[in-house]
């Protein structure tokens, strides 16, 4: 079998942990029918990503985006679960199959085990806020920790497991830290944001997606985002300045000069950009204030326990 995930340009933790979790909860998967696609974590279950050829083995992915591929041929789709109640209806399968987001499942590897806390609060953007965003300058100011969803995906699991608190635009950052007992606080920067998929996960373990609104920390993120910045609306993105070419350097005295005068520019610049990021500092820091959610550990438990009786049965069938 071959693992199938949405592979971001930017990296996203939360799809690249399919590079190796699945070596973990089905060690030798990668030896036993090969013409199986694997599709595992992730709002994968989309016409425009999945291939039209060839076996599928669903283990735990999720709808959310664009138009579900015809699952109905049960010679080429094998549905063993999805990810939340919601994706069973829309693929038409039991609500039974919506059992759990796989990703739940990384808290049982021995790696991550007993990590100690380090860290009081931490941020955890969507990767696309991330982009655009300033939210590093943003949790410096207020004293949260801040974790890139685009960092290599077992340092970025790790920074979230050794947190106390986790406040989450990144829906796996919340489904990690419950998975590892982090209470967490839900934001958002906007409000076209989809919470299908939140809901759907949401619905397996008895919490709620009810995000604290976090305005867009930059002008950049609000053109990404077609959002509001400091009373203005962006729709599209503008050109881009190109800068003048650099003259040649007569001596050395005045390169250090222009060196001088560029790190000063940025210091402006950065200072600038935390002035103007104040709004979603303030809205960052009230969140973290917020009353967490957890799941209870009945809930995460049964539904782990679920979740490895449908690994049990890929193996009787397929190993």
């Amino acid at each position: 079998m071959k693992p199938y995930y949405w592979e971001s340009d930017h990296g996203n933790f939360g799809d690249d942990l399919n590079l190796w979790l699945w070596d973990f909860l089905l060690p030798g998967f990668r030896d036993v029918h090969s013409d199986v696609l694997l599709v595992g974590v992730g709002t994968v279950l989309n016409k425009e990503l999945l291939p039209d050829s060839g076996r599928k083995l669903v283990l735990g992915s999720g709808f959310g985006y664009g138009t579900l591929p015809d699952m109905s041929n049960l010679e080429v789709w094998d549905i063993r679960s999805v990810r939340g109640p919601l994706t069973a209806q829309k693929v038409g399968v039991d609500e039974s199959l919506g059992i759990i987001d796989p990703a739940v499942m990384v808290a049982e590897m021995p790696e991550f085990q007993h990590l100690s806390k380090i860290h009081k609060k931490s941020y955890v953007p969507h990767w696309e806020s991330a982009i655009a965003g300033v939210w590093s300058e943003v949790c410096a100011t207020v004293g949260i920790n801040y974790i890139d969803p685009r960092g290599e995906a077992k340092e970025v699991i790790s920074a979230i497991a050794r947190s106390e608190l986790i406040i989450a635009e990144s829906m796996h950052g919340a489904i990690l830290a419950d998975a590892f007992r982090v209470p967490w606080v839900a934001v958002s920067t906007s409000r076209n944001i989809n919470s299908f998929k939140w809901n759907d996960w949401a619905g397996t373990l008895g919490v709620t997606y009810k995000p604290r609104h976090v305005p867009v920390s930059s002008r950049a993120e609000a053109i990404m985002k077609g959002s509001r910045f400091w009373g203005v609306e962006f729709e599209a993105p503008q050109a881009a300045v190109v800068e003048p070419a650099a003259g040649p350097q007569t001596s050395d005295g005045e390169v250090l000069v222009r060196q001088a005068d560029t790190t000063r520019k940025s210091g402006l610049r950065l200072a600038a950009k935390q002035v103007l990021a104040v709004r979603s500092a303030l809205a960052l820091w009230q969140a973290s204030r917020a009353e967490p959610q957890l799941s209870t550990d009945r809930a995460l438990s049964e539904r782990k326990e679920r979740f490895l009786s449908v690994l049990d049965g890929v193996r009787r069938d397929y190993f």
